[in-house]
């Protein structure tokens, strides 16, 4: 069948080559979006020849020659974007982070986009706040809802974790057939889509929401009270129950009926069930991992801005959440991290 990149041929070649299982609660798999519209630019004249988006801007990067030994700060809506401080420290181990859970307000994933747009600009001044000198939005609900928006606000490097895993996915398809998998509101957003076709128009991109693997990584990653599921975690960093498979395989069938050869994981906890949806999808789907690929753009960037660590520089990490239960944050991002936690704090964010 002839390939057609509008969106009602693509839905209609989708919806005949693969069936929904007779009595199977299939999730819903999307074609790819029509391109990303024009942003507003919303900014205002400061002078002939100058352009200033998004008004007064919030500054906070100080350098030092060609370096910088600020932190790099991180937020997420709760522990995934965890695996993107991993990322960060395996790639720039000189590099200090600032890392903000927002537990208090987690999940992103079922809230509106413009309350969620509210949450970035609200994290995004208590970091600057903090003097980092670069902001990495680790949530891919966030990034589609503000990434725009904190990019026009904040006069230091906002980057999130779309484009970084957009990219790496339209690099790596041979058959121009991609899938994603993310929460509901990133995949409604599109922003995968619009991203992975702004730079290879021609590949086709099917798109469904796995919101119960955010439940997964988290309850896989806990230490469980039998000593042999206890035993197990500790080995594999996630431990699998049988259920899970079965909800991984509910989810992941329909796009391996899609002939995809590259899976995008659009959720930054999703890094934690890679063996789980490498062996549900199959060895020959190469997985596409948004924490790592944004971790590469975080030092390309800091690279070219001369803005990196010292050479020898001693790195100072730091965890808050806006959750009240921080010892299970420490606990938590310790297995996440895969080194002890030890400078973590609740922290109430300025209305």
């Amino acid at each position: 069948m002839e390939q057609s990149n509008e969106q009602s041929q693509t839905q209609r070649e989708t919806a005949a080559a693969f069936p929904k299982p007779a009595g199977a609660d299939a999730p819903a798999i999307t074609a790819p979006d029509a391109a990303a519209g024009a942003l507003p630019e919303g900014g205002v004249a400061a002078a002939p020849g100058v352009h200033v988006a998004g008004g007064q801007r919030l500054v906070s990067l100080e350098r030092d020659g060609e370096f910088s030994d600020a932190p790099i700060g991180v937020f997420d809506s709760g522990f995934g974007g965890l695996t993107v401080v991993r990322e960060i420290v395996k790639a720039l181990p000189e590099e200090s982070v600032i890392y903000l859970g927002d537990s208090a307000r987690c999940p992103y994933g079922p809230r509106p986009l413009e309350q969620v747009d509210g949450f970035v600009q609200q994290i995004g001044r208590w970091l600057v706040g903090k003097h980092v000198k670069l902001i990495l939005i680790a949530c891919n609900t966030a990034t589609a809802a503000g990434l725009k928006h904190a990019q026009q606000a904040f006069d230091v490097p906002v980057i999130g974790v779309v484009e970084p895993g957009a990219r790496a996915a339209a690099h790596t398809t041979v058959n121009r057939r991609v899938g994603v998998i993310a929460t509901k509101a990133t995949i409604e957003s599109g922003a995968y889509a619009k991203a992975i076709r702004a730079i290879d128009a021609g590949i086709t991109v099917f798109s469904t929401a796995t919101p119960r693997f955010v439940e997964i990584a988290e309850r896989g990653i806990r230490m469980a009270e039998g000593p042999i599921e206890s035993y197990t975690s500790l080995a594999s960093k996630v431990y699998i129950r049988p259920a899970f498979q079965e909800i991984a395989q509910d989810y992941l069938d329909p796009l391996r009926r899609c002939d995809i050869d590259t899976l995008v994981l659009g959720c930054t906890h999703y890094p934690l069930l890679k063996a789980l949806i490498g062996g549900v999808i199959g060895r020959n789907v190469t997985l596409i991992s948004s924490a790592k690929e944004a971790a590469k753009d975080v030092s390309e960037i800091l690279a070219r801005k001369g803005a990196l660590a010292q050479p020898g520089h001693a790195p100072r990490y730091e965890f808050y959440t806006t959750g009240t239960d921080v010892e299970e944050f420490r606990r938590f991002g310790s297995r996440v991290l895969r080194f002890p936690l030890e400078n973590v704090s609740h922290v109430d964010l300025p209305r």
